[in-house]
């Protein structure tokens, strides 16, 4: 195998899932710490059902060659509910970039006290104009972004632990009290749903990575690592948070507040990654619903990519952040475990024809 190329399919993966929720650190906090210390078992959950679903989908691709990204759906789902998760994660995707949209705005307004509305037209601009224009090698950057950031949150919630680790003793008393916006009415049922919202996004692209593959082994342990990488940054800056929790309670971009903690001139850094990072996930979002609706470069894709950003920003600036991640997210994430359940039922079903034959 070749190592650097595992690395490349791990920063992928990593790059693909982080996105405003995980950097500003709201999905984090809604998912995760508002069920204290169940909410980091919940996190361990999470990584097992990554470490199944990234390498499933790779060696669906792999082994099946799909002509069409979206085929994927079809292949675990068959043809009619297949062709329901084919149209419905165009609309979470572009739901998503709703979300990148209004990350953005709540970003900007927490750190620079910025109106969240400059924030927002701005990352449209920037999404739509890079879409319009071309992507040129825009996965590439996303794929240098993505490890970059989920390192920097990595060192921020072991920062925040290292600043306040009485904290974590008292945290799993204190949460109940906060009120703090839950993904679901219990942990199992947050980790899962967390899963299912990720796999909206993982499929047709991990699928796509493994068709396009030319060693599976080094497509396989690249998800692993980038399923355990992102993993480990989920329960790091969760606990970072824990252990700081008085402190990041009912804030929109907690990240920021951590950061903030340790040196004023981190939170400035660490506020343009996480816009950096918001771009690079905004950008392929937004251009996999265009390029869906019309064929690129052409007037009517820019005409449809004027359009749909407009139309994002707009519902993107109307509803506050943490209630967009709250809504969209945990919606789409039920949905997801249904794939999840149909995976399942796809591959154990598929082993047992094998043995039989």
């Amino acid at each position: 195998m070749n190592f650097g190329q595992v690395i490349i399919y791990a920063g992928a993966f990593i790059a693909f899932l982080i996105g405003s929720g995980f950097a500003t650190g709201q999905e984090i906090m809604q998912y995760f710490v508002s069920y204290g210390y169940m909410g980091i078992l919940g996190a361990f959950i999470v990584l097992v059902l990554f470490l199944y679903v990234g390498v499933s989908f790779v060696s669906a691709g792999y082994n099946n060659k799909f002509v069409k990204r979206n085929d994927v759906y079809k292949y675990y789902c068959g043809k009619y509910i297949g062709a329901f998760y084919d149209y419905f994660s165009v609309l979470f995707i572009y739901m998503s970039f709703i979300v990148m949209i209004g990350g953005a705005g709540a970003t900007l307004h927490q750190q620079y006290g910025l109106p969240t509305y400059i924030g927002g037209i701005g990352m449209a601009i920037l999404a739509g104009g890079t879409v319009v224009f071309g992507l040129n090698k825009i996965v590439d950057v996303i794929g240098k972004i993505g490890p970059v950031i989920a390192i920097m949150a990595i060192l921020l919630g072991l920062a925040g632990i290292m600043m306040n680790p009485r904290g974590l003793a008292t945290a799993n008393e204190i949460i109940p009290k906060l009120n703090l916006l839950q993904a679901s009415t219990n942990w199992l049922f947050a980790a899962g749903s967390y899963v299912g919202f990720c796999m909206l996004w993982l499929a047709t692209f991990m699928s796509s990575i493994g068709a396009e593959a030319k060693n599976k082994k080094e497509a396989v342990w690249g998800t692993i690592f980038g399923a355990i990488g992102f993993s480990t940054a989920v329960i790091v800056v969760a606990l970072g948070f824990m252990a700081n929790i008085e402190d990041v309670a009912g804030s929109l971009v907690p990240s920021l507040i951590l950061a903030g903690k340790i040196h004023p001139t981190l939170a400035i850094v660490f506020s343009l990654t996480v816009v950096a990072g918001i771009y690079t996930t905004a950008v392929p979002l937004l251009w996999t619903v265009v390029a869906r609706i019309s064929e690129e470069k052409t007037s009517t894709f820019k005409l449809i990519t004027l359009v749909l950003a407009a139309i994002g920003t707009f519902v993107g600036l109307m509803i506050p952040f943490d209630r967009l991640v709250n809504i969209i997210y945990v919606i789409n994430g039920y949905v997801g475990i249904l794939l999840l359940a149909l995976m399942l039922f796809k591959d154990l079903r598929s082993r047992k024809e094998i043995k039989e034959s």
